[in-house]
């Protein structure tokens, strides 16, 4: 059986609780002789809440448990007694996911920040007991109200990975072992395409401990901007990049052609979204220690006008100047 180790789309079902009902009761001791109404209220039904988690990248919880449900808010009693609340249902949820309408596909929210939270099931209200009617014309009140049901939903949940950092390439261009490099990420490496199926996070620590997000997404093909392969599905987590780092393939493995792959790249993620055509982002020729790197280089900066930084991430080499370009762009100025 194949397992699932993550997801990052899936159905949930929801239903929250029911709000209690207000009761009718009177006093009845021996000692008060005129006893009045003291029906208590309902308690109110629980909620079901998403809330932002940094330490959660995976909708896995959900896809196992899509239908989720909060406790009902219990009855009033005599003696003025209020019935208890129920107890909310929070989820614990990846930053950066996003709540659709299954029919729509209208976005109803988004939790971006860690803690904050979206209500997509509202418990009920709780009903009202006799002596919340009592007036100076209806001294003793014989109506109650019921508590009122909790929503009842049904959810398409995405989640678009919140990452300072997001590596771009083709499939077996290097990314996973450059995540391995500058992270303590232990994505699967091997000299075949398609080894990342799924977009993998690592944390990039730096001496004075401030430290950066970094995702490596799954290789993109050609036409990925059109749904060719798992194109929205892969392109969708570079969105909340803040950042962009190509990584291409410089030794043209595979037959590849090294400017062609960056020029399709980039009108890739434009088609899909125009904004990416604007993201900062800094270009790695990667594998240049294959011989056939340097060749492959010069066409590239004549075809492009770049000029990249030069690594080879199998063998660690240039990944310092990497850490150093990322900890100027996001740190240098507050460290001033």
């Amino acid at each position: 059986m194949k397992s699932v180790a993550f997801k990052d789309r899936v159905k949930i079902y929801v239903r929250a609780g029911n709000g209690g009902n207000g009761v009718v009761a009177f006093r009845r001791e021996k000692h008060v002789p005129r006893g009045g109404p003291d029906g208590g209220d309902g308690g109110h039904g629980g909620s079901v809440i998403l809330r932002g988690d940094p330490n959660q990248d995976s909708l896995l919880p959900l896809y196992f448990h899509p239908h989720r449900k909060a406790q009902h808010g219990t009855d009033g009693a005599g003696n003025n007694k209020h019935g208890r609340n129920g107890k909310d249902n929070i989820l614990q949820v990846p930053l950066g996911t996003v709540v659709k309408d299954p029919e729509t596909e209208e976005i109803i929210g988004e939790i971006i920040e860690e803690g904050e939270e979206l209500i997509i099931a509202k418990g009920g209200h709780g009903g009202l007991g006799n002596l919340r009617f009592k007036s100076s014309i209806n001294q003793v009140p014989s109506q109650c109200k019921e508590g009122t049901p909790g929503e009842d939903n049904a959810y398409r949940i995405e989640l678009k990975l919140m990452a300072d950092v997001g590596l771009v390439g083709y499939p077996n261009a290097g990314k996973s072992t450059l995540l391995a490099e500058l992270t303590e990420a232990t994505p699967k490496v091997a000299s075949y395409p398609f080894t990342t199926i799924n977009p993998i996070i690592g944390t990039l620590m730096f001496p004075n401990y401030s430290r950066l997000r970094i995702a490596d997404i799954p290789g993109l093909i050609d036409g990925a901007s059109e749904g060719v392969g798992l194109g929205h599905h892969f392109l969708r987590h570079i969105e909340r990049s803040r950042f962009l780092v190509f990584v291409i393939d410089m030794a043209a493995q595979d037959g590849r052609n090294p400017a062609e792959d960056y020029k399709n790249l980039r009108a890739e993620l434009e088609t899909y979204n125009p904004e990416l055509a604007h993201r900062p982002s800094i270009v790695l020729a990667n594998k240049m220690d294959e011989p056939a790197a340097e060749e492959h280089l010069e066409t590239f900066k004549k075809e492009t006008g770049l000029d990249p930084l030069l690594i080879s991430a199998g063998l660690g080499e240039g990944t310092n100047a990497i850490k150093d370009i990322l900890y100027d762009r996001f740190f240098a100025k507050t460290a001033e």
